[in-house]
């Protein structure tokens, strides 16, 4: 995933935000590849990550390449299963509704069985038939799980109202700055007809006038 220059500083809550293009088709149909993602940046706590949320996060040894994005299903302590055939994930020993899946018929594309370890997330991709996720690697130490330290952005809606202000406060200079400058000019304009208008009104004499006897 690689990060998209901004031409300003984004903030939602007083956390920097960053766009992503996304890479792959792991978190479809949230995400297209080469959709611009957008994410508060700071770690679990600050942000204050939830089940079905959206992060960013590191994770060296899943060699992803970069910054991974995946959807938090489950969090420190929670159960969180799933058994081919069955229609939903469970949670805590709950059918765990998740709108946002690409296929509500493919909760998860393995079975497995997984109790999170306290200070871990378990995350998936909503595209469960294309995505690389925990549910692959329950065999790992950590059950397939990651440390919330992990975790560098929650996804965030388009700061559009951020976007906008900022082009307004552009356009503001901008439209400043000619205004500025048409003032200027005007100023000058006018200042060359008074000065003309007075000569007219007092001309000077063609040849110089004899001195008074």
């Amino acid at each position: 995933m690689v990060a998209v220059p901004a031409a300003w500083a984004l903030a939602v809550n007083q956390q920097p935000v960053r766009g992503y293009s996304v890479p792959t088709e792991s978190m479809y149909p949230a995400y297209r590849p080469g959709d611009i993602a957008y994410f508060a940046l700071g770690d679990a706590e600050d942000l204050g990550v939830r089940r079905g949320d959206v992060v960013l996060f590191d994770a060296p040894g899943w060699r992803l390449g970069g910054p991974g994005i995946k959807r938090v299903v489950a969090l420190g302590g929670d159960r969180i299963s799933y058994r081919a055939g069955d229609a939903a994930l469970l949670l805590n020993g709950e059918p765990l509704e998740e709108a946002y899946l690409k296929d509500r018929r493919l909760p998860a594309a393995v079975s497995f069985e997984v109790t999170v370890p306290q200070g871990r997330m378990f995350v998936l991709g909503d595209n469960r038939g294309n995505s690389l996720d925990s549910a692959f690697r329950t065999g790992d130490p950590g059950q397939g799980s990651l440390p919330l330290s992990a975790v560098t952005g929650k996804a965030v809606e388009r700061p559009t109202a951020l976007i906008v202000a900022g082009g307004v406060m552009f356009a503001g200079v901008a439209v400043l700055l000619v205004g500025g400058g048409l003032g200027t000019g005007a100023w000058a304009v006018r200042r060359r007809a008074l000065r003309r208008a007075a000569k007219a009104q007092h001309p000077q004499p063609r040849f110089p006038m004899a001195p008074t006897p």
